[in-house]
């Protein structure tokens, strides 16, 4: 049923979460594809004004070690995933998290989309958004939401 599956990964464990749910979509699918996906987003621009402050150049380095890193955690991953004998691909993307979720899923003719929650409610779902619920108000393609074990406060009965 799925020929390409995007799981999309921000470095952090709780996004991890969702890769034993896609892997076993993949297998349960003769081996589909898995495309990891991570998007390096701009720094807040309080931040980048404070850097460029700082001296010429700080910026500039900040944002190419943040695509380093993001290159080298999906290049790990990928390999991982062809080690345990996965077809798999790693891309790194910057801009918007959400945008470039929806860009790259549509363009590549991805099948489904699976991506971890960070279970913020509140006020900090308002401050700070969330990724999973920009996706998957605004996108055509299924999204399977994994919630990682403990990220959820759960009300004591």
């Amino acid at each position: 049923m799925y020929k390409k599956i995007l799981v999309t990964l921000d470095g952090s464990e709780l996004a991890e979460c969702s890769l034993p749910h896609a892997k076993a979509i993949a297998k349960g699918c003769s081996n589909a594809e898995l495309v990891v996906l991570r998007v390096v987003e701009p720094l807040p621009e309080r931040v980048a004004s404070a850097l460029m402050k700082a001296g010429e150049g700080i910026l500039q380095k900040s944002e190419q070690e943040a695509r380093k890193t993001a290159r080298e955690y999906v290049s790990k991953m990928e390999n991982s995933l062809k080690k345990e004998g996965f077809h798999a691909r790693g891309i790194t993307k910057d801009g918007v998290a959400a945008d470039e979720i929806m860009d790259y899923s549509t363009k590549d003719n991805v099948d489904l989309i699976v991506m971890s929650t960070h279970g913020r409610s509140g006020i900090s779902l308002f401050l700070f958004g969330s990724v999973a619920e920009k996706v998957t108000r605004h996108t055509s393609i299924p999204v399977l939401l994994i919630s990682p074990p403990g990220c959820r406060n759960v009300p004591a009965s």
